[in-house]
Order: structure tokens, then sequence, then C-alpha cells
């Protein structure tokens, strides 16, 4: 007992030595506030707050006044992730607008016209085509623009001073409900409300309703919760590692130890960078893999009428 309580004091005493080199900001921030620097601000970076930083200090972002809806209050104020993922679809539309104009004027597409060309046929021809068929080309624009925006939210981390929106499980819930509701849109415009409701039943005998139902509309819910988890953990991972191997150094207070916590702490980025391309792939191949499930009674029955 003695000893574990003697290596938390150690790693705490070696985390707030560090803080005035590694988190100045946040210190400064806490000093201001009349706050005393705990531990917990090292894990700054991927927690929500107020303010940005920046390499001078830090700004307050614009607060406003909370909206009475009955019982509810709704917070309208600008956080660190709201503002990194309202800057995350700026830079979406910005891009592909350029790109949508380059496009019209070059026959042949040349640079970022070109890139965005790849990612689209890709996006066309290996997820929507597969998973949904010819029907799902008319979902192609909303793959297209979930993939950009995560992909950008999850890059946005990955810059000095940023924030990974994705990384807050509330924007990953919010993804998550925008994927819920296509899947059921997509499920009931292929197959009509009839077909949609029957599905529940799961084609067993009336007796067994009771049991069935239940199961089904659970079953309904865990494919978006399933997408709202997994970016959400994946998101907060590699920071938390990265957070472990910096941790060394300070563990150990030894700089024999930095040269090898900084290799595996490079190694983890260039990880970081690749995932952060693939969990907003992922997003979009479960999203159209469920909605193809939806999808694929419809596209059944058709291809039987033909045979």
């Amino acid at each position: 007992m003695i000893e574990s309580q003697a290596i938390i004091d150690t790693l705490k005493h070696a985390a707030l030595s560090a803080a005035d080199t590694i988190h100045a900001p946040a210190a400064h921030v806490a000093a201001e506030h009349g706050e005393k620097f705990e531990f917990g601000h090292l894990l700054a970076h991927m927690q929500n707050s107020r303010t940005l930083e920046l390499p001078g200090g830090h700004i307050d972002l614009p607060q406003f006044p909370p909206l009475h809806v009955g019982s509810m209050t709704i917070d309208l104020s600008l956080s660190k992730h709201v503002f990194f993922m309202l800057l995350s679809a700026l830079v979406v539309a910005v891009f592909s607008i350029y790109a949508a104009n380059r496009n019209r004027k070059n026959i042949i597409p040349k640079g970022i016209g070109n890139l965005f060309e790849v990612i689209i046929v890709f996006v066309r021809d290996e997820v929507a085509l597969p998973n949904m068929g010819p029907g799902g080309l008319k979902y192609l624009p909303f793959m297209l623009t979930l993939f950009f925006f995560i992909l950008i939210m999850n890059l946005m981390g990955l810059i000095p001073y940023g924030a990974t929106s994705t990384a807050n499980i509330s924007v990953t819930a919010a993804l998550a409900l925008v994927a819920f509701i296509m899947i059921q849109a997509a499920a009931i415009r292929e197959e009509g409300v009839g077909h949609y409701l029957a599905h529940l039943t799961g084609g067993v005998h009336w007796s067994i309703w009771p049991i069935m139902i239940p199961v089904e509309i659970l079953g309904l819910f865990t494919k978006p919760f399933a997408l709202c988890m997994r970016l959400f953990a994946n998101m907060n991972g590699g920071h938390i590692v990265l957070l472990a191997l910096i941790g060394l150094v300070l563990l150990f207070r030894s700089i024999i130890v930095a040269p090898l916590s900084v290799a595996f702490s490079v190694g983890v980025m260039m990880l970081e960078l690749f995932v952060a391309f693939l969990q907003a792939y992922i997003f979009i191949m479960l999203t159209s893999l469920f909605m193809g499930f939806g999808m694929q009674s419809e596209h059944s029955e058709e291809h039987a009428e033909h045979s």
C-alpha cells in the first residue's frame, strides 16, 4: 500500500513539474481564474472548453444566454469542439466548391479536382454500389458529405492547438443519429411503410411477435450506437497513447528515455493520420451497409421477378 501511494505521488509530482513546460497555456488560464493547476490539465487537449489556445495565450469563445424551453435549458454558446466542428464544415464547403468549379473548367481534372474525383469514384464504386446496389447512387452525396466532414474533423486534432471534435461523444452521437435517420428513411423509401413494419416481426409466427418485435427494435438502435462508440473510442485512443508515451519521460525523469519516447510518439502520430482516414471510411462503409440491409428485400424481390 505504501509503495502504491509512493508511485502515485511520484506520478503527480512529475506531472506537476512538467506542467509549466508542456502545457503552460493551461496553467496560465488556471492561474488567471484563481484555480489550482492539477494533474488533469495534461488531458486538456482532449477536453472540451470555452477557450481556444494560441501560441501567445488564449482567446475566449463567444458565449450566449441559454434558452429555456419548458424545464429544459439549452446552451448555444460556442465551445472548442463546436468551433472546430463548424470550421471543419466550412473547410469542406470551401474546398468542395473550389474543386467543383475547377472541374467545370478543366475537361481533365487536375490538382485538388483530381483528388476529389478519385475519392468520389472510390466511394461510388467501393462503398455505395456494392452495399446498396444501383439505388445507392442517389445517396452518394450524403455519403461523400459524411466522409469529408468526419475526415476533416479527425485531422483537425492533429494540427497544433487544434481539437478533434469526433473525440466528443456528443458529436459522434449526433453523427450516429443522422445515420440512423438515413438508414430508416432509405428502408421506408425502398420498401414502403408496410414492408418496413412487417420486417419487425422477423417473418415468424404471430405468437412469437411479443419476443421478436422488441428484439428487432433493439437491433435498430444497436447499429447507430456501434457507429457512435466506435468513432469516439478510436479518436480518443491515439491521444491517450501519446500521453502515455510522453509520460514515460516524466515518470523516469531521465533524458535517456526521451529519444525512445519521442520516436514512438512520432510513429503513433503517423498511425493517427492513417486512423483519421480509416475511421471516416469505416463510418460511411457501415452506414451504407446498414442502409443496404434495409433495401435488400426490395432488391431480392426484383431479382426474383427477373429470374
